[in-house]
């Protein structure tokens, strides 16, 4: 009888990726809640953020926020490779057992931080340089929150705001207010290798 082998983590431009076959993860998922908004996995948009920042690297990365962070890739590997300091910000505080596995992997560590797009005001805002987030515009009610998170980031001076999507209805209404108000553009991008994924950036340069 063949033997089907699961695989239990990728590589990814120098960032480890685990899957839910991994042990680690498994141990958290028999110690913990379940996330409930979707932070139950690594979703593939955060592989187009980090293939556009290796393309593309940043000018300013000393400080970056990575909102509906989930298992929080996207941020570690900024932690990792950038040598960010890094503020992972979810509404669900389950995802974070999950998050610290996938940091430990990769042997770094950020900040935890429990709150809605809502309560980043300008004032935490302002203390960041880059601000990333993947799959964070999945239901049409986010579209108001995740557009005014946006304005008051840029009204906050982040320089970098990276947001991608598989390409869904509420996104495109997100970046299509965006490309009204500020300097943003909505590229399409794709990418290859162990895991692929494809959809949309909206990247909003604020210098």
């Amino acid at each position: 009888m063949k033997k089907h082998n699961t695989k239990t983590a990728y590589r990814i431009h120098g960032a480890v990726l685990p899957t839910s076959s991994h042990p680690a993860i498994r141990a958290v998922k028999r110690q913990t809640d379940a996330p409930s908004i979707h932070g139950n996995k690594l979703w593939k948009s955060s592989r187009l953020v980090i293939d556009y920042l290796t393309k593309n690297p940043p000018e300013h990365s000393k400080r970056v926020l990575d909102v509906g962070c989930g298992w929080g890739i996207s941020g570690i590997w900024c932690a990792k490779t950038l040598g960010s300091k890094v503020t992972s910000m979810d509404a669900d505080p389950s995802v974070f057992p999950f998050l610290d596995v996938t940091a430990d992997l990769n042997g770094v560590k950020t900040k935890h931080l429990v709150s809605r797009f809502e309560d980043l005001t300008v004032k935490k805002l302002s203390k960041y340089d880059i601000l990333i987030g993947a799959d964070i515009c999945f239901w049409d009610e986010l579209v108001k929150p995740v557009s005014n998170m946006v304005k008051r980031a840029v009204k906050a001076g982040v320089k970098q705001i990276i947001i991608a999507d598989p390409e869904r209805d509420p996104f495109f209404e997100v970046a299509a207010r965006c490309e009204k108000r500020y300097q943003a553009e909505t590229i399409e991008w794709e990418t290859r290798g162990s895991v692929k994924a494809r959809g949309s950036l909206l990247i909003i340069e604020n210098h």
